[in-house]
């Protein structure tokens, strides 16, 4: 629970880093002269949802009576089907078929790329570990 509430935190609070930079760069470097207030806080509390659930699901990865395809299963389905209820809520992505394909094949994508990614480093990880323990 205690790892469930500093992961809620930190998520929360990223998230809604992520949406100040996001206003400031529009603010800096965009057309804009105001801040449309409603559009802040519909986006800015989208940023701190959003933030929140990427850093909480992870969690499934620390449930050890599952198998790894379970977990990596449950956490995309977890973070696929909040993100296009939130983005689509939020009006990120527009409600059309062709754009929540288009979501969907990105997020498979980014998703395999960074997974692969993480399971390398990882097995690298074991791999030295394993190694470092052989010379002791």
């Amino acid at each position: 629970m205690k790892a469930f509430i500093f992961r809620s935190l930190i998520g929360i609070f990223f998230g809604g880093f992520i949406a100040v930079v996001f206003v400031n760069l529009n603010v800096l470097f965009g057309d804009f002269q105001t801040i449309d207030g409603s559009l802040f806080l519909k986006n800015s509390i989208g940023s701190l949802i959003c933030g929140w659930f990427f850093t909480v699901s992870p969690m499934y990865f620390e449930i050890r009576k599952l198998k790894l395809s379970q977990q990596t299963i449950l956490h995309f389905l977890t973070v696929i089907i909040l993100y296009l209820i939130l983005a689509i809520a939020i009006g990120w992505i527009p409600f059309s078929i062709n754009s929540i394909l288009l979501t969907l094949v990105i997020a498979i994508v980014v998703y395999t790329l960074f997974w692969i990614s993480f399971y390398l480093y990882f097995k690298n990880q074991v791999r030295k570990i394993n190694d470092d323990l052989k010379r002791i």
